[in-house]
């Protein structure tokens, strides 16, 4: 997998999987210690995964970590040092998935219609509790 990862003053920033970094089998693009775990499924018709369920397990969560799949469309993705200084601008595309993990991020959508899925740890507290404006 080609995943591009962000790096500032050692600190992982973001990591960004394109549609085509995709392969064969379960493949997983955060780390075990992320907040947010991210994996890729690709799999062949047939492939059976063992039902299972998901145990209560105590974790401390401190901080909100984001993912985002096009789905349609494209953007540009700001990314930001953990100062709140911009550090890099990436476009991405259909079929691409960005993970934030440190420092900021901002959004500009550059088609018409396009559609994003975004997924963050909870529970949610809050915009003057989870956020600040940089």
């Amino acid at each position: 997998m080609n995943t591009e990862k962000i790096i500032h003053n050692n600190l992982l920033l973001a990591v960004i999987a394109r549609d085509e970094d995709w392969q064969e089998g379960l493949n997983f693009i955060s780390s075990d210690v992320d907040f947010v775990q991210v994996g890729f499924w690709y799999y062949k018709k047939g492939k059976r995964l063992l039902s299972h369920m998901h145990l209560e397990a105590k974790r401390e969560v401190l901080k909100t970590q984001e993912v985002i799949f096009v789905k349609k469309g494209s953007l540009k993705a700001d990314i930001f040092t953990q100062e709140g200084k911009l550090y890099k601008s990436i476009e991405l595309k259909k079929g691409d998935t960005g993970i934030f993990l440190n420092g900021g991020h901002g959004y500009e959508i550059l088609e018409e219609g396009t559609q994003v899925l975004e997924v963050k740890n909870g529970p949610y507290v809050g915009p003057e509790q989870d956020r600040k404006r940089i």
